[in-house]
Order: C-alpha cells, then sequence, then structure tokens
C-alpha cells in the first residue's frame, strides 16, 4: 500500500514570492509541478487565500488580483474553509506565541493536516517548536 504523498500547507509568503517572481519563486514553482505530479500535496486556508488575494490588490491592483486569483484555480492546491475548530486552534496559537492571526490559520492547518508550513517569514519562528517549517529562500 503506498502511503499518501507529504502535506504542505502555504503561508500567503510562498504564493506572494512565486507570482511577484521574487527569491523564492522557484522553490514554490517546484512544490505546484510536485503536487500537480502528486508528489505531495498542498493546502491553504481560505484565509490566507484572502491575505494573498488583498496584498496583492494593494501593492498591484484590483485587475492584479483578480488575474492571481484566477490562475491560482489552475494549481492543485486544496483550499481549506475555517471553521469553529480550525479557529479555536488559530486562536490558540495567538495566545500562546503571538504570531499574527492570518499566520496562526496556517499553522493550524498545518496541525491539523499533519503537514508543514512552507514559508520564508521569520514570525514562524515563534511555532517551529510545535509545527514543521520548511524554509523557502529569503533573498535577504
Amino acid at each position: 500500500m503506498t502511503s499518501p504523498p507529504p502535506t504542505c500547507v502555504l503561508d500567503s509568503f510562498a504564493l506572494l514570492a512565486y507570482f511577484q517572481d521574487e527569491a523564492a519563486a522557484d522553490e514554490v514553482e517546484a512544490l505546484l509541478l510536485a503536487a500537480r505530479e502528486g508528489r505531495t500535496r498542498l493546502a491553504i486556508s481560505v484565509i490566507n487565500l484572502g491575505e494573498v488575494f488583498y496584498r496583492t490588490m494593494r501593492q498591484f491592483g484590483i485587475r492584479r488580483a483578480e488575474e492571481v486569483l484566477g490562475r491560482l484555480e489552475e494549481y492543485e492546491i486544496d483550499v481549506v474553509d475555517v471553521d469553529r475548530r480550525l479557529a479555536l486552534s488559530a486562536a490558540r496559537i495567538k495566545g500562546a506565541h503571538g504570531l499574527g492571526y492570518a499566520d496562526c490559520f496556517v499553522a493550524a492547518l498545518a496541525r491539523r493536516l499533519g503537514g508543514r508550513v512552507v514559508t520564508g517569514d521569520p514570525d514562524f519562528r515563534r511555532v517551529e517548536g510545535m509545527v514543521p517549517v520548511e524554509w523557502l529562500s529569503t533573498g535577504g
């Protein structure tokens, strides 16, 4: 029996780096290809999807944000809705670790799915002991 592929939960950092062709873009592209080939499972919470949208909108405008959202539909990324259990798990992480609330959803989802967080955001060092983190290049 084949074991399921490993799960990676994407922080907005990862997708923003990819769509803005930043230092980690090639690493994220490799993950997207691995997901397409069934070698990994990618997930993002709807909260963090919204974060990608609003940050793109603020920097590049609504048209670019809608384009990014449309392109995300082309990839094998599970968009996970937030239910009460996930919201409270994120709230517990926020209360205990002081991580930004949107980031808490990444950590909470990774814990729920038994996966690892994919990010370059140094704030995730606060929760590295409770959830595995795959660090992307930051170019710095």
